[in-house]
């Protein structure tokens, strides 16, 4: 029995507007602990989803978690949306090749060294361990660029992190498209086909040309004369339009609107596109990682399964967790030595790319939509659990790498963070809210024509402001 039942509230929506606002506070609550700690925001939203999920709390109906199911791909969509800024071809360019050989390095390793581990180690079947191995490609943009945001780190290593990162998540799609069609195929128990796994690898590369289509026609729709509002409802238009289409015929839509980032960004050169949608994505992020905690099944960790033989799911999720990890370090490592990178880059990448939560989580969603049953439980269940693990020590990993890459300095950080601390002035006002105005009378300036005195050429405006 739910807290709902003992209020004696019947109106379902009463529960369903109750039940998101509790997900959005107490998510939001849960990250102040967390930054304390400093962990990443997402296992705040994953540790609030189990502790207000039926295993403790129960603040959160079935029904309520079961029509969210949609916020999967919505997630995934604002996730790849925002990497496509990261493809740019200027920045692309200056690695080419190197970084592609990194990427299919470092992916394919760990997904090939989860598979043999989990099927003929662990016994499971191919279903399971091809569509788990898929997963393990996946890194975690949102982890990895937070962590060079906050260290301003800068120069080669970091360009090819942030290139390797958001490329593996493309051969991770990619990689999951041909895993979910054998498993499929598996499961029906016929033969499988050339076409049951080519079928969905051309329907990704279709979505990717709408995407980018998509992407391309923003171009026009978004002018310099559009306010910021309107450019965030068009653009959210899109990607809400985008999702639905690639609903209708199942397909993940993290290729399409990667595409459409990324088209958009290199036609335009427009990055306060994406800054804009950054203030509003967390809202959603947050509503997704939290339905993800509240359906993490506990009981689940230490039972036996059907397809697993005697091994409990606990057992499988600290393998999976150690192998990827050693998957992507030796994958990294490899792929960096036969791109001819430098040593910092061949001993470092591989602490950068353990993250993993977005991408994975969205895909395990998917794959146990699919799967279905205790399969497709078991699937999230051990995505999530690693996915709590990969979040407390991915950013501090990734922290270590840009250090050790000579990336950053300590005492450069610890000057930054002087220069940009809170200034107070004689006032009581910071020099925060001085740059606040400082930025939005520019962007008056911009949006309103700015005269000019005759004989000083100076703004009018400032010669009034003097005399």
């Amino acid at each position: 029995m739910n807290i709902y039942e003992l209020l004696g509230v019947e109106s379902s929506v009463a529960i369903t507007i109750i039940s998101i606002g509790l997900m959005l506070f107490l998510g939001f609550l849960m990250t102040r602990v967390t930054k304390k700690l400093r962990l990443p925001n997402v296992t705040a939203y994953i540790v609030t989803g189990i502790l207000i999920g039926p295993y403790v709390l129960n603040l959160i109906p079935r029904e309520v978690v079961t029509g969210m199911d949609f916020l999967a791909d919505i997630a995934l969509a604002f996730i790849a949306f925002s990497t496509g800024e990261f493809f740019k071809f200027a920045v692309l360019k200056k690695n080419g090749m190197k970084v592609v050989i990194i990427t299919l390095f470092e992916s394919l390793l760990a997904s090939i060294l989860i598979f043999v581990v989990t099927f003929f180690f662990l016994k499971m079947n191919l279903a399971f361990s091809i569509v788990l191995a898929a997963l393990a490609a996946a890194t975690a943009p949102a982890s990895t660029v937070m962590t060079i945001r906050q260290t301003g780190a800068k120069g080669d290593f970091v360009d090819t992190l942030i290139q390797v990162v958001a490329l593996d998540d493309v051969v991770g799609l990619v990689a999951y498209s041909i895993a979910i069609s054998i498993a499929v195929a598996s499961q029906s128990g016929g033969a499988i086909s050339i076409v049951e796994i080519g079928l969905p690898i051309l329907q990704n590369l279709a979505m990717v040309v709408v995407g980018g289509l998509f992407g391309y026609i923003l171009k026009f729709l978004l002018t310099s004369k559009r306010s910021k509002d309107n450019k965030l409802i068009i653009t959210l238009a899109f990607i809400f339009l985008f999702c639905g289409i690639a609903a209708i015929f199942d397909i993940s839509p993290l290729l399409g609107c990667m595409a459409m980032g990324t088209v958009y960004i290199n036609v335009t050169d427009d990055d306060k596109l994406f800054k804009t949608m950054n203030y509003f994505a967390p809202p959603i992020l947050l509503l997704f990682f939290v339905r993800s905690g509240v359906n993490f099944n506990l009981s689940a960790l230490v039972n036996t399964s059907t397809f697993a033989g005697t091994v409990p799911l606990i057992v499988i999720g600290i393998v999976y967790f150690i192998v990827r990890i050693i998957g992507k370090y030796f994958g990294a490592y490899t792929g960096a030595a036969i791109a001819g990178k430098s040593k910092e880059v061949k001993n470092y990448l591989g602490l950068g790319l353990i993250p993993q939560a977005g991408v994975a989580i969205g895909l395990a969603a998917l794959g146990a939509r699919v799967l279905g049953g205790e399969q497709g439980q078991a699937l999230e269940t051990i995505i999530l659990a690693s996915s709590v693990l990969y979040e407390l020590i991915g950013p501090a990993c990734a922290k270590l790498s840009l250090y050790l890459s000579r990336s950053y300095h300590r005492e450069e950080r610890l000057k930054e963070q002087v220069a940009s601390a809170p200034l107070t002035n004689p006032l009581g006002e910071t020099k925060q809210n001085e740059l606040a105005f400082t930025e939005a009378a520019i962007e008056h300036q911009e949006v309103a024509p700015v005269k000019l005195d005759n004989d000083s050429k100076i703004p009018l405006e400032e010669v009034e402001v003097k005399s």
